[in-house]
């Protein structure tokens, strides 16, 4: 399925890409300092904390001023809404022009075919689309099985022969050892 245009303001999304690149990276306070402590964000909420105060110096907390443009939050960047489908029906339930489908993760081969199949007649954008290979039922032959033996007595007679031959050392090794 080809990638349509979205008729969503584009410009919004593109103002997102930019507030985006001088959002800062938030950090946990002292997680720089203490191994214990991951980087993942938490709120500082300590009487006297530097972060939490906004003190000049200390990491940027997150606040308000940094959000996206309103008309822009939660689209994909492609500029369609995210709706998640898990049988085909809710396919109907979409709207082509504002709407894109995400194919729900536990969905299998069978009504992924049925979705696909049914979001091509309503023209309906799938995000994650991937086109299905068909299976390949026959093996090829493996060249140690055409010869007449098959693989699995060839492997039973290695691992019979290499036991014996510690075998023999060890009984040669102990009966030097005796005499």
């Amino acid at each position: 399925m080809a990638e349509r245009k979205a008729s969503l303001p584009q410009k919004a999304l593109k103002a997102r890409k930019r507030a985006k690149k001088k959002k800062p990276e938030f950090v946990r306070s002292e997680s720089w300092r203490y191994v214990r402590l991951k980087e993942n964000w938490r709120r500082p909420r300590g009487l006297d904390h530097k972060m939490r105060r906004k003190i000049k110096g200390w990491p940027p907390t997150v606040s308000v001023g940094y959000k996206g443009p309103k008309v822009a939050r939660g689209l994909h960047p492609s500029g369609y809404k995210e709706v998640i489908v898990h049988n085909a029906k809710e396919t109907s339930n979409i709207d082509p022009k504002t709407e894109a489908a995400r194919i729900a993760h536990t969905v299998g081969k069978k009504k992924r075919v049925q979705i696909i199949a049914e979001a091509k007649k309503k023209k309906v954008f799938i995000l994650n689309f991937k086109p299905l290979k068909e299976l390949v039922e026959k093996e090829e032959e493996k060249p140690e099985e055409a010869e007449g033996k098959p693989a699995e007595k060839k492997k039973k007679a290695k691992k019979e022969a290499k036991p014996k031959k510690k075998r023999e050392k060890a009984k040669t090794e102990k009966g030097a050892e005796k005499q």
